[in-house]
């Protein structure tokens, strides 16, 4: 069993969908849940848990005003003394085509999803590494990591929460912080009148939540990229080919495209630990420096 008594965890947009799920699930295993959400939505669910035995408090606040944040995460800590998971959950959709999408809706879905994420990880991470312990969740999307038409706004979003994971992983990993990203397929509110109504049924979201819970667990993995729908669960990677090395000082562009089929194959592929790999790896198929006065 995953046990979470006296753990403190905030998820942010619990007012319904995969958000209260979470909440509801966490608060089942015994964490004491902040239910953040615009309006009244959070008092619901936070008397929600309450009434079927749990722990919980209610933290109507946007997740773009990082002030709001700041003391939604000080009260908490005030009242509960820590905060030990936090869920990045908060979303919303402003689809188009990028030919026709104002920049004013890509701005604001950055700022709910990417921004919202920052203001909420920057809250809790100072007491986080004081601890000496914490399990973060960011929301990622399939459409963050493969793209998806009229969608450019979020799946830029998406995408950098990906790499905002992979960069507090590390520097969390000394303070017994755990990051990790989610990529929910689940019907709510988001997703209402693009996937078929036989569809959607297959895909409530708690079937997702499981997923979750399996992330912010004390034997959660980090750095995980966890894919989570209608029961079934995968783990997407940004892979590194082992690629080729081309001659010259430049190299010339005609040969890459020449052997761009051995650039491309999969085999043997890597998932890099951090990002200096590249260049290790890139300048060890470059050879030793040549020495002075001799050609490149």
């Amino acid at each position: 069993m995953i046990e979470l008594k006296d753990r403190v965890a905030i998820v942010t947009g619990a007012g319904g969908g995969l958000g209260r799920c979470y909440a509801r699930l966490l608060a089942e295993r015994g964490a004491r849940v902040v239910v953040n959400d615009l309006g009244d939505a959070a008092e619901l669910v936070a008397r929600e848990i309450v009434e079927a035995g749990g722990q919980a408090s209610a933290a109507p606040c946007s997740v773009t005003e990082a002030e709001a944040v700041q003391g939604m995460v000080q009260r908490t800590l005030k009242e509960w003394g820590r905060v030990d998971i936090l869920v990045n959950n908060a979303g919303l959709l402003r689809d188009k085509s990028f030919a026709k999408m104002t920049l004013e809706d890509f701005r604001l879905v950055v700022d709910v999803h990417l921004m919202g994420s920052v203001h909420c990880t920057k809250a809790v991470w100072e007491a986080m590494r004081e601890q000496k312990y914490g399990r973060i969740v960011m929301t990622t999307s399939s459409s963050g990591l493969y793209g998806s038409f009229g969608q450019s706004n979020y799946s830029a979003a998406k995408l950098a929460l990906v790499g905002l994971m992979q960069t507090l992983a590390l520097e969390g990993a000394k303070y017994g912080i755990h990051v990790n990203c989610i990529a929910p397929t689940a019907a709510t509110q988001m997703t209402q009148g693009i996937l078929p109504e036989d569809q959607l049924t297959r895909i409530r979201p708690e079937l997702v939540a499981p997923g979750l819970l399996a992330l912010v667990a004390e034997s959660a993995p980090t750095r995980t990229i966890l894919c989570a729908g209608a029961g079934s669960f995968e783990v997407a990677n940004i892979t590194l080919t082992k690629g080729i090395h081309v001659a010259g000082d430049p190299p010339p562009a005609e040969e890459l495209v020449a052997r761009w089929g051995a650039v491309t194959d999969r085999g043997g592929e890597i998932v890099p630990g951090y990002g200096l790999v590249q260049s290790e790896i890139e300048l060890k198929k470059a050879g030793p420096v040549p020495a002075d006065g001799e050609g490149a």
